[in-house]
């Protein structure tokens, strides 16, 4: 069914969202009032258990041992542990990271995954005494089986709530089960309920909406559809997993949109706001919650007992288990990754301790010898945990592989053919001057573009790696690139589709219309963030390809992929038509369905997509929300051009507004937090070189390995390792060349470097600066006064490492750590400056 709400209006600030309150935007000022319960709303899970249940429960926690109890409560990434040791020490749970596939296989099938499920699951059931506990493994799958190779992958969020069904949203709920429980897992970290409100935050593509009655009503149908309804056969059988509504709470509602920052906001705006999702998940029986990295008026969710104890699990009701996001807990005051009795106490019932679980489990046991953790704390967390389970059917005997509803879920045609559909309806036209479209399909269409054969574009981030990068068309069996979507209802129809990524055509075989399909590369969480909301600020290049065609009098049609709305007034008004892809997923064939026409030249499907964020007037809209103050978009949430309307759209916008970044930026970051393009990160040990594709990589002698590592945020860093190296090497390659002429007088290389392990042999900074040059200059100082102090912060002037004659105007490497023998260092954050201060002198 259609969904039809009040956010639709939105006709004025007073009389737009919810029509409750105003919210003042972009007030840095903490307003927090004294906490106040009652404003929460109460709620129940409808989730009962028998008496058989609860006795089941109560005796296996009576046998246990507290060391059976403190690994209960523990999770461990794949990469960290083996069955057998997840065997020894009780372990109550597994994940796998973005990107992380069994035995690092990157090609792992099905069975691959379902094989490994079953070792660690027959291990678990296989303990030395004492009590025989299955093991859990929990996925991300926020838009279908992301990290397995021939899944399914739906749209993102923020395209579903552009489609108004939640029907749809429970049906694709159903769809990524099936395919989880195919790979042999019980559990998904899904669905996102935050409500994005500032559109720079990188996960803006995870939220629904930034209308919280969308998020609520999103909540309930994803929910049903992961797990089933609540008391029919269908609840958690062997096609459904175990939901996770995540991130608790308002992940969606920090400051500047910083990942992981600080929700600097009052408790009403938090209940009436960001939490709605999730007593629509607890009414719908979701059995599990994520506790979000970010703080609450600068408290720390994982450390919230207000928030997670006496707001979630007592006056919502929710009788599931809080789990911890990614060593989430190690960010408390006084914690670390291995260590943080604060976390438990204040209501985290499993830690995600990914890697440092061994000294998690001995500082954790200590904490509850000691009364530190009390027990009655530990068993309420393990009875949590043994519920869920229970509930799941993990006791009933049963290996995950006997417990498989469908071998062949993944990818197979019919979830296909559902996330076509959501492609479809998740499609929002924002422009269509002379009812350009749809496009007859009788005639020559030149498709151009970086995304118009790019599957790793059109599907974003957490799709087969954790970021959405270092993969091709290759890493998505039978998905369907936008291109080929469109060919094949072109050609079908008698008419001619030309793929030409630059828009480059012969002479004689100009066509009638060109499309370009373009927008943002691939992120995912902390790489994701931004500082402006202009797409491509300073160089534009699609803006010059679809100029040109304009230029050639061709009528243009933008497809505009992205994870947020974004300011793109200069190529709005360069295009004949505008429509907003968001992130369609695999199945590209859904946009041809609806923007090229039959063989008589009709629709075959009108635009069903409203926008589920408000799209800027400018680049500085970056909190622009209906219940906020100044309220003043281009697009209003809930716009959308239809066939059947005849609208066209807007003419002329305004292109010279407050906002533009009109300037050359000072500063050429080259790593932050992720390789930026076009730039990758490579390893080498001289004979031979390997690219950093998601989380791990290592040469075959295993002399250089390589993985990212945390140092601000999750996975923001990069570690190299080396032994018995002739020589070790961690470089950037495959970019453009770079103009560094100007940064000779006054311009200085940046990092953040931290000796792990002191080189045996010296550490040299390296680049390639063109033709015939190399330059190099040794850190043997920097190496002796760093070691074991962690990170510091490195600045090098770049005339140390030029010679008289260097121009430094085609540096093709641009930053390389080199040496031999053994050694471990850390690195994060490189950048190219204009360093002005004369005081820095060359490290040695």
């Amino acid at each position: 069914m259609l969904i039809k709400m009040r956010f639709f209006k939105a006709a004025s600030v007073s009389g737009g969202l919810l029509g409750l309150f105003l919210i003042p935007a972009c007030n840095n000022e903490v307003r927090q009032s004294v906490k106040d319960i009652e404003i929460w709303p109460q709620v129940s899970s409808p989730v009962r258990d028998t008496d058989a249940v609860g006795k089941k429960v109560e005796d296996l926690l009576a046998r246990m041992t507290v060391e059976e109890k403190v690994g209960q409560i523990m999770q461990a990434e794949i990469q960290a542990i083996t069955p057998e040791e997840a065997r020894i020490y009780h372990i109550g749970s597994i994940l796998n990271g973005g990107g992380s596939t069994p035995h690092r296989k990157k090609n792992a099938t099905a069975a691959d995954w379902l094989a490994m499920a079953d070792a660690f699951y027959k291990a678990s059931v296989t303990p030395d005494g004492g009590a025989a506990i299955p093991i859990i493994w929990g996925t991300d799958a926020v838009h279908g089986h992301g990290n397995v190779i021939g899944a399914t992958l739906f749209p993102h969020n923020i395209g579903l709530g552009a489609a108004r069904n939640p029907e749809l949203i429970r049906q694709i709920g159903v769809a990524t089960a099936s395919e989880v429980r195919a790979t042999g897992i019980d559990w998904v970290f899904a669905p996102t309920l935050a409500v994005a409100q500032n559109d720079r935050w990188g996960r803006s593509y995870e939220s629904y909406s930034e209308d919280p009655e969308l998020v609520r009503v999103y909540a309930a149908a994803m929910v049903k559809g992961l797990q089933g309804e609540p008391g029919t056969q269908a609840f958690l059988s062997d096609q459904r997993v175990i939901a996770t509504a995540k991130h608790f709470l308002a992940d969606g509602g920090t400051a500047g949109g910083d990942d992981q920052g600080d929700a600097r906001i009052s408790e009403r705006e938090l209940v009436e706001i960001h939490n709605p999702g999730y007593p629509a998940a607890i009414e719908a029986g979701v059995q599990t919650v994520m506790a979000s990295f970010s703080s609450w008026n600068g408290e720390k969710l994982h450390g919230h007992k207000y928030l997670l104890t006496d707001v979630l699990k007592g006056r919502m009701g929710f009788d599931g288990f809080v789990v911890g996001d990614w060593n989430g807990h190690g960010q408390l005051p006084g914690c670390t990754n291995a260590s943080c009795p604060q976390a438990i106490n204040a209501g985290i019932d499993l830690l995600m301790v990914t890697h440092d679980w061994k000294a998690m489990i001995e500082n954790t046991l200590a904490q509850v010898r000691s009364g530190e953790i009390s027990m009655a704390r530990l068993d309420d967390a393990v009875r949590r945990i043994l519920r869920v389970k229970v509930r799941a059917g993990l006791f009933d005997g049963k290996s995950p592989s006997e417990r498989v509803g469908n071998r062949s879920a993944v990818g197979n045609s019919r979830h296909r053919a559902l996330a076509r559909q959501a492609v479809r309806e998740s499609l929002v036209l924002l422009k269509n001057s002379n009812k350009l479209l749809p496009l007859s399909p009788r005639q020559t269409i030149l498709v151009a573009g970086d995304g118009a054969d790019n599957i790793s574009k059109q599907a974003g981030g957490w799709s087969v790696t954790w970021q959405g990068t270092d993969t091709t068309n290759q890493d998505f069996p039978g998905a369907t690139s936008i291109y080929k979507g469109i060919s094949d209802a072109v050609e079908s129809a008698g008419g001619k589709a030309v793929l030409s990524a630059d828009g480059e055509y012969p002479a004689d075989l100009k066509p009638d219309v060109a499309i370009v399909v373009y927008g943002e590369d691939p992120y995912a969480e902390g790489q994701g963030d931004i500082t402006t909301l202009e797409f491509e600020p300073r160089l534009k290049n699609n803006l010059a390809l679809l100029k040109k065609f304009t230029a050639q009098g061709i009528p243009t049609v933008s497809l505009f992929i992205s994870g947020r709305p974004l300011w793109v007034n200069p190529e709005l008004n360069a295009s004949d038509a505008f429509v907003a892809l968001w992130l369609p997923g695999s199945e590209g064939a859904g946009v041809a369905d609806v923007i090229v026409a039959d063989k008589d030249g009709n629709p075959r499907y009108d635009f069903k997509g409203r926008l589920s964020f408000s799209w800027p007037r400018t680049p500085l809209q970056e909190v622009l929300n209906p219940h906020h103050p100044n309220y003043d978009p281009l697009f209003r949430l809930g716009y959308g051009l239809t066939y059947a309307s005849g609208e066209e759209g807007p003419t002329e916008l305004l292109e010279d507004v407050d906002g533009v970044d009109a300037g050359s930026a000072d500063d050429i970051p080259l790593y932050a937090g992720r390789p930026l393009e076009p730039w990758r990160v490579f390893i080498t040990n001289h004979e031979r070189s390997q690219i950093l594709s998601g989380a791990f990589a290592a040469l075959p002698e295993q002399d250089v390995v390589i993985r990212t590592s945390d140092k601000d945020t999750q996975e923001d860093a990069l570690t190299v390792s080396w032994q018995n190296a002739q020589l070790a090497g961690l470089f950037f390659h495959q970019g453009r060349p770079l103009d560094l002429s100007r940064y000779l007088v006054e311009g200085a290389v940046v990092f953040d470097l931290k000796i792990d392990r002191p080189p045996t042999d010296e550490l040299k900074l390296v680049m390639q600066c063109g033709s015939g040059c190399e330059r190099e200059l040794p850190l043997t100082e920097t190496v002796r006064r760093g070691a074991g102090k962690g990170w510091r912060t490195v600045t090098v002037r770049l005339s140390c490492l030029a010679r008289e004659t260097d121009t430094f105007e085609q540096v093709t490497g641009p930053f390389s750590l080199q040496s031999s023998g053994k050694g471990q260092v850390s690195v994060a954050n490189i950048r190219f400056v204009m360093n002005t201060e004369t005081n820095v002198d060359c490290p040695d």
